[in-house]
């Protein structure tokens, strides 16, 4: 059949779940046989959210082949297990440099450049591209912010356009919002939905299908009445009530029939209804996992968001061992020697967490003797795989002034150095070690243990500054093992310290690759480790 194009808008208010919602209806679009993709818009003017502080946007997510995204591509690749690219994540930034680009070009002959046509055909254009490289029956389009962004109105006239081309049958609007709770009042309150909605009109779009946030169960007569006033059928009124976990969310759709009206008002037969077996496993063994294990999460960034992908990967090996992780913020800065011991008290295992700059290593350098020493299962990402190298050097190796030269330029002893091919660039965008590579394993690690044996594995990246190769005979003498090794490079991407529990480090950022139904095996390893650690 002809790719159909679902379009996800959002109202009232931002961080209303629209990925979340993107990521569930691909889920049970999947589930019913369609390939389907999901790619997110984001109107703000950055190229990529590489460059922003965690605390502007969360965590910054990689596609396998280097492009760095917003978050929500994370949802995305961990409810559906697809592989998103580069093309699945569109900035303002990116539609305005490309269309800039070709002015200079000379491609347009001329003509005076103006958001309408030129930026909206471009934004078409990217809205189209997925589904001319592959053959998807459905790509889903998240299109960030909320309506009434100045900067949102140029995505929303493509739409516009792009509805009226295809026609009907090939696209389809589905609008969240929200219906907040007055308690002074004691109701629940339409009219920012109905003012949402409108608002959505007055740009020439009418939604067919609403999905309505809330933190209360919403009677059949309030659905009724804001279908009356925002011109929807009834039966396409759907609630997004709050959750124990956003994995329910794909459940709760489906109990609504979320998939089925998108399917009947594109013309598409029904069918039955698939069941969600694996799914419902994992929620049924999430749900009866009562036992908490506390893991510390040594990092600098106090926000949830992030280390999304982190604490989704810990949720995820923690369901399949019948554990509930209850991931700890320990803020890197506040760590000292005296403290530590108090800091790390109570934890089964510990990540250290990645991140740039120089705030904080210190108190993660710490963290990181503390728990080689008194042996507490331990798993440094990126960064934290870099500061216990740095550990190591300066309290093993001898080498008191050992450093990265991302955080002294003048150590005498830069276990970390920046990467070779790094050292003649200037800009500091999309210019890192960026996507998925290969990385061999020494056999009969415990890193090749918990891959269940490969030999060679293929990570996501996401740095300048490696291990510095002149230091790995001193370190092997020493006892900390360099088991992962690039082998087109010759970077070193995994270190461990066979003679402790569970000692990792990894260059790579293995979080990225976990999803609902394939949880990462080092991510599995590690909870294992860490209960056995507990016992």
């Amino acid at each position: 059949m002809e790719t159909k194009y679902i379009f996800i808008t959002g109202g009232v208010t931002s961080s209303l779940g629209k990925g979340i919602i993107s990521a569930s209806l691909g889920k049970l679009l999947q589930t019913r046989g369609y390939k389907i993709t999901i790619q997110k818009f984001d109107p703000y003017i950055n190229i990529d959210p590489g460059t922003l502080n965690p605390y502007e946007h969360g965590e910054c997510y990689v596609t396998a082949d280097g492009q760095e995204t917003d978050l929500d591509l994370g949802h995305y690749e961990r409810f559906t297990g697809i592989q998103t690219t580069r093309d699945n994540s569109v900035t303002t930034g990116r539609i305005y440099q490309s269309v800039i680009e070709r002015e200079r070009h000379g491609d347009y002959l001329g003509k005076t450049i103006q958001v309408v046509p030129h930026i909206t055909d471009e934004i078409k254009r990217r809205i189209l591209l997925n589904a001319t490289k592959e053959n998807f029956d459905f790509v889903i389009t998240e299109i960030g912010g909320t309506i009434g962004d100045i900067e949102s109105q140029p995505f929303l006239e493509a739409i516009r356009q792009l509805r009226w081309e295809l026609g009907p049958e090939r696209a389809l609007n589905v609008h969240l919002t929200y219906v907040p709770y007055l308690a002074a009042a004691g109701e629940l309150k339409t009219k920012p939905t109905q003012t949402s909605v409108k608002q959505l009109q007055g740009f020439g779009i009418q939604p067919e299908v609403l999905v309505l946030r809330t933190e209360h169960e919403l009677s059949d007569e309030l659905k009724q009445k804001v279908a009356h006033f925002c011109n929807v059928d009834s039966k396409a009124v759907i609630q997004s009530q709050d959750l124990p976990s956003i994995y329910e969310v794909p459940v709760n759709m489906q109990r609504q029939g979320l998939d089925s009206i998108c399917l009947k008002k594109m013309g598409i037969e029904v069918g039955p209804t698939p069941e969600l077996g694996a799914w419902h496993s994992f929620l049924e063994r999430r749900q009866k996992a009562t036992e908490t294990l506390n893991i510390g999460l040594v990092g600098k960034y106090d926000l949830q968001d992030a280390y999304k992908s982190i604490l989704e990967s810990l949720a995820h090996a923690g369901t399949y061992h019948d554990r509930k992780v209850n991931a700890i913020f320990i803020n890197s800065e506040n760590i000292t020697r005296d403290n530590v011991a108090e800091k790390l008290a109570g934890m089964a295992g510990v990540v250290i967490c990645p991140g740039f700059g120089q705030r904080g290593t210190e108190g993660k350098i710490t963290a990181a003797e503390y728990t080689r020493t008194h042996d507490i299962p331990t798993f440094g990402i990126c960064l934290g795989m870099q500061m216990m190298v740095i550990e190591f050097a300066r309290n093993v190796l001898g080498y008191a002034d050992a450093n990265s030269s991302e955080m002294d330029s003048k150590t005498k002893h830069n276990v970390i150095d920046m990467m070779e091919e790094q050292k003649k660039i200037t800009q500091m965008g999309g210019t890192m070690r960026l996507g998925a590579y290969e990385c061999e394993i020494v056999k009969g690690s415990k890193t090749w243990k918990a891959y269940g044996k490969d030999q060679l594995i293929k990570e996501r990246h996401r740095h300048r500054y490696e291990f510095n190769n002149e230091y790995i005979d001193e370190f092997e003498r020493h006892g900390m093992k360099c088991t992962g090794i690039n082998p087109s490079a010759n970077l070193v991407e995994i270190v461990e310290i066979p003679k402790l529990k569970w000692y990792i480090g990894t260059q790579f950022h293995p979080e990225y690759s976990s999803t609902v139904l394939h949880p990462h095996p080092l991510f599995m390893s590690f909870i294992k480790n860490c209960i056995n650690k507990k016992s």
